[in-house]
């Protein structure tokens, strides 16, 4: 499986032939999700669910498929009209994804602060021979099923280091690549990278760059 980082929390993953993209919002590239055969949500914030991304895609591939929790699939009836196939996934659910296995984790969103309402959230399990691939959306969500590579928010409102280091340990993946690090300084960036090459000494950690790969 070909992984590409894409700005953020956007994620692509390639086999076979079939593409696969995760959370193009807007601090993602405006073409992220074109080209692909599927597309999966984790939930509405606009980091991760961009109407004009979405947009783009489903007029480059109108039989694009969305999969998503019903809060954001109750939103898409444009996209429905310029021929996107919208499906609901919920936590428990196990689906098929542009080829992939896909397992749904999840169901809301991580606490901000209690002034705040607490959307939808979902995780997708993404399996494939290289191993599973898990991508949280917002949430410190630990699968029931083993993870290879954890797709790790390292950076949020509603986190701090030592929860992101915890969670790590609860999912205890091979390897960890930064996601959600949009809102970073590069010298936040090292420093996070400093305390997690301390405490999580086990696990290969890394931070690619907007359209840097790795074959997982």
């Amino acid at each position: 499986m070909r992984f590409t980082k894409l700005g953020h929390a956007c994620v692509r993953l390639e086999q076979d032939g079939a593409t696969l993209v995760i959370d193009p919002g807007g601090f993602s590239e405006h073409d992220a999700a074109v080209g692909a055969h599927a597309v999966a949500i984790t939930h509405e914030h606009p980091d991760h669910f961009d109407m004009d991304r979405l947009r783009a895609a489903v007029k480059a591939r109108p039989g694009l498929e969305i999969h998503t929790h019903s809060g954001i699939a109750a939103q898409l009836d444009e996209l429905r009209d310029l021929g996107a196939r919208v499906h609901e996934v919920a936590q428990g659910d196990s689906v098929r994804m542009a080829g992939f296995d896909v397992d749904v984790y999840g169901e809301r969103h991580a606490v901000i602060h209690p002034d705040l309402p607490v959307v939808g959230n979902v995780g997708f399990r993404v399996s494939a021979p290289g191993g599973a691939v898990f991508h949280p959306g917002d949430a410190l969500t630990v699968p029931e099923d083993p993870v290879d590579t954890l797709l790790l928010p390292v950076h949020a409102p509603w986190s701090k280091i030592s929860e992101v280091i915890d969670y790590v340990r609860g999912v205890r993946p091979q390897r960890a690549i930064a996601v959600h690090d949009g809102l970073l300084s590069e010298n936040g960036a090292g420093v996070y990278a400093k305390n997690f090459g301390v405490t999580l000494p086990d696990v290969d950690y890394a931070r690619l760059l907007p359209g840097e790969e790795r074959e997982l």
